[in-house]
């Protein structure tokens, strides 16, 4: 889709997808979740749609699917982090788009949604993978939510931030080669020019070229 077209997409369901960023909001502040030491979660939620929001016409294949591509960004962790189940998600999804939008909305989430597990490697297991490739539209929001943690790790100097940085520059070709499901679909798809933003952020500018046409041909 061009750019205009998302752009405008965007326009003709701001009030919508208004209505969604608050109840995204209000369900995390429900949660008393927060962000980094002391920010609302609302703030990492609307990192991650400002992702969205710039880069969705690269994946975009039809402007029904705006909706449920902005609903994924705002509802990513709603299941991870704020105690909903599949269905609660649905029941919400459902009350802002049709049945076809709210399925497709609602696997993004789930399919963006963590496994069981003890430690940060099994959380993201090769079964939350495989589930983000074969779901359209979560190989891109999961970079968006990806990118959005990078760069407010970066933007941090304390020890927290400094930490997750190193381990975010350490995952990252793990993170895109499980991500890619090197599809035709462009719903599929994990844009170079999201991936580059990443890179910007982690990689030194002297070894950056090398690192992207290394890691975006895996």
């Amino acid at each position: 889709m061009e750019k205009k077209e998302f752009q405008a997409a965007l326009q003709r369901n701001a009030e919508l997808i208004g209505r969604i960023r608050q109840s995204a909001h209000d369900l995390h502040q429900g949660v008393n979740q927060i962000y980094g030491k002391n920010l609302p979660y609302g703030y990492h939620l609307d990192m991650v749609a400002g992702e969205a929001t710039e880069f969705g016409h690269l994946v975009c294949a039809d402007e029904r699917d705006v909706v449920p591509i902005m609903f994924g960004a705002y509802y990513h962790d709603s299941i991870e982090d704020a105690r909903l189940t599949y269905n609660d998600v649905m029941k919400i999804a459902r009350s802002f788009m049709d049945a076809e939008q709210a399925l497709m909305a609602t696997e993004i989430v789930y399919a963006l949604t963590n496994e069981k597990g003890r430690s940060r490697e099994e959380r993201a297991n090769e079964k939350f993978y495989a589930g983000i490739r074969a779901t359209p539209y979560a190989p891109f929001l999961k970079l968006c939510d990806r990118v959005a943690n990078i760069t407010f790790s970066c933007a941090g100097k304390d020890a927290d931030n400094l930490h997750m940085k190193e381990v975010y520059k350490k995952e990252v070709p793990h993170f895109l080669s499980s991500i890619n499901p090197h599809s035709q679909d462009p719903r599929l798809g994990v844009p170079a020019d999201l991936v580059e933003q990443l890179a910007e952020q982690i990689i030194d500018e002297m070894q950056r070229e090398e690192w992207l046409a290394s890691t975006l041909s895996l």
